[in-house]
């Protein structure tokens, strides 16, 4: 599914030479679900970008679904982008002018989908979060628990190779922040691929999979014992 090979990022400020990845190697296959922790600076942040086509390494391989990355133009990238990767972010990152149905049908706009396939993806989308009865409300009519499985459905509403979610519960109260991994866990068991930053513990708990990161380098990689399944 997924699989990075001696990946090395730097960042050149002025004088100052940064290694953010040093040589990393990492493999998920289809249907994992896998937190990425880590304290700042770690370069887990880093990690998905990469991940996500975002940034770009300096050297390495890069291998999703079967297709090298590492060297595509901007223009290609932006395609995987669209078509491979669901992305749900901290802040949630809706158009608060758009309707929720408008936000979560925005990726297929891009990918030129016609307005009434459009419109059917988006309801089953939001359906399997959860929302709807909300498809005519705004961001700032609903909670954030509600944006965040806003956020979710646009995700998975291409149908991408790999959900990346970096730290989707940062911004959410405790009880919110079950609901989001259960909503997580149940596309999961549907077959779904996560990869999840997150810096709490007990978020990652509810994942298979935990690899851990510090100083530019994967310290500890394991499989996930006491797991909470909601």
């Amino acid at each position: 599914m997924l699989e990075i090979k001696d990946v090395v990022k730097r960042y050149v400020t002025g004088e100052i030479n940064f290694t953010a990845l040093k040589g990393i190697n990492l493999k998920i296959e289809k249907g994992e679900f896998t937190s990425i922790m880590g304290p700042s600076g770690s370069g887990k942040s880093t990690m998905m970008n990469i991940l996500g086509c975002l940034d770009r390494m300096d050297s390495g391989t890069y291998i999703l679904n079967g297709q090298n990355v590492s060297n595509l133009t901007d223009k290609e990238l932006a395609y995987i982008r669209n078509k491979e990767i669901g992305f749900v972010f901290q802040a949630f990152n809706l158009l608060p002018r758009m309707t929720i149905l408008e936000n979560v049908e925005l990726p297929m706009v891009y990918a030129g989908v016609p307005k009434k396939e459009r419109r059917e993806k988006a309801l089953l989308a939001l359906d399997k979060v959860g929302l709807s009865d909300r498809i005519k409300h705004k961001p700032n009519e609903i909670s954030g628990g509600q944006k965040q499985r806003v956020a979710i459905a646009r995700a998975i509403v291409n149908s991408p190779a790999v959900i990346m979610a970096d730290e989707p519960t940062g911004n959410l109260d405790t009880k919110s922040s079950v609901e989001i991994m259960k909503i997580f866990q149940d596309l999961n068991n549907e077959g779904a691929t996560i990869i999840m930053v997150t810096h709490e513990p007990d978020i990652a708990q509810h994942t298979k999979r935990i690899v851990r990161f510090r100083d530019g380098e994967i310290v500890d990689d394991y499989e996930v014992k006491d797991r909470i399944i909601l």
